[in-house]
């Protein structure tokens, strides 16, 4: 199972659609978003895939961005989603409530940890659990995804032209 990582899309359409092009040549089975949403107008360029989203802190307008992800047959987590696709249990936050991320990480109960907020793409690891930062598709140089294979569980981060 091949998952695609996006975070930061800041409402920006132009941006979003460049990275949904792209997706659509590598074919993700899911795609998580990260947080910071932006727009009501984001969620339905995922429709094509079962979309995971949680909030993230410019996200103050969460009940209509929860009307537009349930209409887009997204999923929303709020501010923290724990998911299980291929048997691997994920944790799904914006990286912005230290606490809660330094917790996702180290507690030992998840295989893999997204995350967002700062704008840089970034994968490690604490313990066995992989961490990753897709980067972002607004404010950010240069923008980026990610795709995590769940077999292996290899993060590859792709540059959005």
């Amino acid at each position: 199972m091949i998952i695609a990582v996006v975070s930061d899309t800041h409402g920006h359409v132009h941006y979003t659609r460049q990275a949904v092009r792209m997706l659509e040549e590598f074919e993700p089975d899911a795609v998580l978003h990260c947080g910071d949403i932006g727009s009501p107008e984001i969620p339905p360029l995922f429709a094509a895939w079962p979309t995971h989203y949680v909030f993230g802190n410019v996200d103050r307008n969460e009940r209509s961005l929860r009307m537009a992800i349930e209409q887009s047959g997204g999923v929303c987590h709020r501010r923290f989603g724990e998911l299980l696709l291929a048997e691997r249990p994920i944790a799904l936050l914006h990286g912005d409530d230290n606490a809660k991320f330094r917790h996702a990480q180290q507690c030992g109960e998840f295989d893999l940890v997204c995350y967002g907020h700062t704008h840089v793409a970034k994968t490690h690891h604490v313990a066995a659990t992989l961490v990753l930062n897709p980067g972002a598709l607004y404010r950010a140089t240069p923008h980026s995804i990610a795709l995590v294979d769940l077999l292996d569980l290899t993060a590859t981060s792709i540059t959005v032209a």
